[in-house]
């Protein structure tokens, strides 16, 4: 997938996008993950075992949520004609705008939802033919391949490996920073920036499949 400065470089700005709505939803939900469903499903053992099962279910709830948006887009991925980037990240723009609204609206548990299932949706940017595409709203596995690559450049594999996956992972602190920050100035309403800058990665994306 990280096979081009195209898609790293769009892959970077996808990472950045989810740390700074997923820095928002941690804030808003009081320790809970928009995009971090590993997080809320220990958050879920946890809750189950203190026996707090309110928790439990807003976890779960989160979870559901997620999936139901990572299947959406996959829809959208596997739907007619080609090149559908561009489409997913326009669904992504719709949600995270409805999201806002929501809030503007007094409606903020619908706004906290539309915005899961468009982090949900995210990863199916570049799914191809079916398969799992990768994780964009996440970096546990990018860490993963940081190490892996890192092991291959000692021991005489390709020497910046390693490099892109890295980039995901700092873009997705970025991004997390500057959520955070965003939040505490003018709480979920900071989510229109994050539905301007996918709209505009549609665009981008939509101007520049073929380069």
């Amino acid at each position: 997938m990280l096979d081009s400065p195209r898609n790293i470089l769009l892959a970077s700005a996808l990472s950045a996008l989810a740390g700074y709505v997923d820095a928002i939803g941690f804030l808003q939900l009081g320790g809970l993950f928009v995009s971090f469903m590993s997080g809320n499903s220990t958050r879920m053992g946890v809750s189950l075992a203190e026996g707090n099962w309110s928790s439990a279910t807003e976890a779960l709830g989160l979870v559901a949520l997620f999936v139901i948006g990572a299947a959406t887009g996959s829809l959208i991925v596997l739907g007619r004609g080609v090149n559908r980037q561009p489409w997913v990240l326009l669904a992504e723009a719709s949600l995270l705008a409805a999201a806002a609204l929501c809030y503007a609206t007094s409606l903020p548990n619908v706004a906290v939802a539309a915005i899961v299932l468009a982090m949900g949706l995210e990863n199916a940017v570049f799914q191809i033919d079916g398969g799992g595409g990768l994780g964009l709203t996440y970096v546990t596995g990018a860490l993963v391949k940081v190490g892996q690559f890192a092991a291959a450049a000692l021991t005489g594999g390709a020497r910046w490996g390693w490099a892109p996956n890295l980039l995901l992972w700092a873009a997705l602190v970025a991004g997390s920073l500057c959520g955070a920050l965003a939040y505490h100035w003018i709480n979920l309403a900071a989510v229109w920036f994050a539905a301007a800058a996918a709209l505009a990665l549609s665009a981008i994306v939509a101007a520049t499949i073929h380069l």
